[in-house]
């Protein structure tokens, strides 16, 4: 009988493709004489085994070379396979705002949630943004909106809301709850949504109670559930009209791209820490 081959006698991958080789061959004689090792056993006469010596040594490369694309194509397979399962998944941000968020005279694409999306996405990181603003929003409208959007998974909440309550005179106590309600919405369907409040600032006609208890509302509101703050959405943007429509309220693209850039200072480092830890989505819903 054929004296077996350990793995210890396996020095590399080429003695390895020569033991699959060689003993997965048909024609091997099993009354062959044993050659000390991994050989080549004699099939009929030395003059038949020297004439077909050339056949067999390129019979046995070109087995050697389908055996090797094998090995490479499973290794590759089991790399990919490994990324998928590996792979984090898809967490998301929902962005309610109003005109600001919605990109009012602008395409979509044009609007800094959607420049945000490019953000994460060269950043390498994997979210999914929906912008859910509407232009004339106000906090009570979000409110009544709110539920519709809860049946998804909420990793990140960006709520931009509160100016166009001001503009019509809403007592800010008013507009301080219906924003604590559309937060506290949030959280009891995501327990462990992170919460970005985009602040807004009040023109300086007056320096009455209204306008500095408006200002002062968002920072409250951050400190209260714990939530990140962007100071004021419009910095370097408001009063500029370079930045802005011909309406003089609206950022125009380049202000959007302003926008993008004051949000994502604060979001970026959020967004890194969500990406390596379970979805919101996992807790109780």
């Amino acid at each position: 009988m054929r004296e077996g081959v350990r793995i210890g006698q396996i020095i590399d991958g080429e003695d390895l493709l020569d033991l699959f080789l060689c003993h997965g061959a048909k024609d091997v004689a099993s009354d062959a004489p044993e050659t000390g090792g991994i050989g080549i056993l004699s099939i009929g006469n030395r003059v038949e085994a020297d004439g077909k010596a050339g056949v067999e040594s390129c019979s046995l490369s070109a087995e050697r070379c389908i055996v090797r694309v094998c090995i490479a194509l499973l290794i590759a397979w089991s790399v990919f396979s490994l990324q998928i399962v590996h792979a984090s998944p898809t967490k998301t941000i929902l962005v309610l705002g109003d005109s600001l968020s919605q990109g009012f005279g602008l395409t979509p694409s044009e609007a800094y949630p959607m420049l945000l999306a490019k953000k994460l996405r060269a950043a390498g990181l994997n979210f999914q943004v929906t912008n859910v603003s509407a232009a004339g929003g106000t906090t009570k409208g979000a409110l009544e909106r709110l539920p519709a959007h809860l049946k998804r998974k909420i990793d990140i909440f960006i709520v931009e809301l509160g100016i166009n309550d001001a503009f019509r005179g809403v007592p800010v106590d008013q507009i301080q709850n219906n924003l604590q309600q559309i937060i506290d919405k949030v959280k009891a369907r995501n327990p462990r949504v992170r919460v970005v409040i985009a602040g807004m600032q009040l023109p300086n006609y007056a320096t009455d109670d209204y306008v500095s208890a408006f200002g002062k509302m968002f920072a409250d509101l951050a400190a209260k559930n714990g939530a990140a703050l962007v100071p004021y959405l419009l910095q370097s943007v408001a009063g500029d009209p370079s930045m802005n429509l011909s309406d003089g309220i609206h950022p125009n693209a380049d202000g959007q791209k302003i926008l993008a850039e004051t949000v994502w200072h604060v979001l970026e480092p959020i967004a890194r820490q969500i990406a390596v830890i379970p979805s919101a989505s996992e807790g109780p819903r």
